[in-house]
């Protein structure tokens, strides 16, 4: 089983946020208040949870931000960033910040969604199948925003269903990633590279494989969703 106190977690804070300006102005969204305190403490306070102890936060937009507010440490987890000068995309952005990973694989979040999964239990799935990369999947009622993950019985990835209308219940990127190095080392320097629609449909037949999982998940990439957010977190979470 992986070892959560040496794997390196990086948490994709750098995203413009454009649909998400008229509710959360001047600010990154993964400070985007939830009750009295920034989204981004949720993704803190499940890593440490899990056990996580060191973090590298991708930061872009308004990123300094990030570091003025948590600094080198939140409670136990230490605190590292990578900051882009231009948009990379979520790919180029870990693609930068890869010196900064001391382990292998690494845990990658998105910094605008939560789904409040297993942690230690997706990454011993990931570690018992010697996966190259693992996407943490959930099962949601509408799939329209978010598009399909298809797996077959083993768990590995055999498509990529785009966006679309009346698409209904399915599998769905939870934001939730385990991936290797050499799989990272890949990916192209210095220009926007998206893990979404570029990278993760090219590891296709490459180990890449998905873990499906029941838990709640939740995003704030649109007004509407932000607004949910409060009570998401008030009805409790399991861990």
């Amino acid at each position: 089983m992986l070892d959560l106190t040496v794997v390196t977690a990086a948490i994709l804070a750098g995203g413009l946020g454009s649909r998400l300006r008229p509710a959360v102005s001047g600010r990154p969204k993964v400070l985007a208040n939830i009750g009295k305190k920034p989204f981004l403490t949720y993704l803190f306070d499940q890593l440490l949870a899990a056990g996580a102890r060191d973090v590298v936060v991708c930061t872009g937009y308004l990123g300094d931000q990030i570091r003025m507010i948590f600094g080198e440490s939140y409670n136990t987890l230490r605190l590292n960033y990578s900051k882009e000068s231009t948009p990379l995309g979520t790919a180029g952005a870990l693609r930068l910040a890869l010196p900064l990973f001391n382990s292998n694989p690494v845990l990658v979040m998105n910094g605008d969604s939560y789904c409040d999964a297993n942690i230690r239990e997706f990454c011993f799935w990931h570690g018992r199948r010697q996966a190259n990369a693992t996407l943490l999947l959930t099962k949601i009622f509408d799939t329209e925003r978010f598009g399909q993950v298809k797996v077959d019985v083993d768990g590995k990835v055999t498509d990529f269903k785009e966006k679309s209308r009346g698409q209904g219940p399915g599998w769905i990127n939870a934001g939730i990633y385990l991936l290797n190095r050499d799989l990272l080392e890949e990916i192209p320097v210095n220009r926007a590279v998206s893990l979404e629609t570029e990278i993760f449909p090219s590891w296709i037949g490459r180990g890449l494989y998905g873990f499906q999982s029941e838990a709640r998940f939740m995003d704030i990439g649109t007004p509407e969703a932000y607004s949910s957010a409060q009570s998401f977190f008030t009805t409790g979470l399991s861990r």
